[in-house]
């Protein structure tokens, strides 16, 4: 169940201090929120040099696989 407490009436913004919590004994706080365009775009650049690493170093596509028939 949810708490009445933690949801805002319809058509109001949560206050920040709402949208934080604490663990640790205040040491940790976690904010809800939407991932920064510049990280979504430094996960595909990472995830497209995954794939060229793994193509490029690793042997290309695999054994009986080869596209240079």
């Amino acid at each position: 169940m949810t708490d009445p407490r933690d949801s805002a009436p319809a058509g109001q913004e949560i206050p920040h201090h709402q949208q934080t919590e604490d663990y640790g004994g205040g040491h940790i706080k976690a904010r809800h929120g939407r991932i920064n365009a510049w990280l979504l775009v430094v996960y595909l650049v990472l995830f497209v040099w995954a794939l060229y690493y793994g193509y490029t170093y690793w042997g290309g596509l695999g054994p009986g696989l080869d596209l240079t028939r």
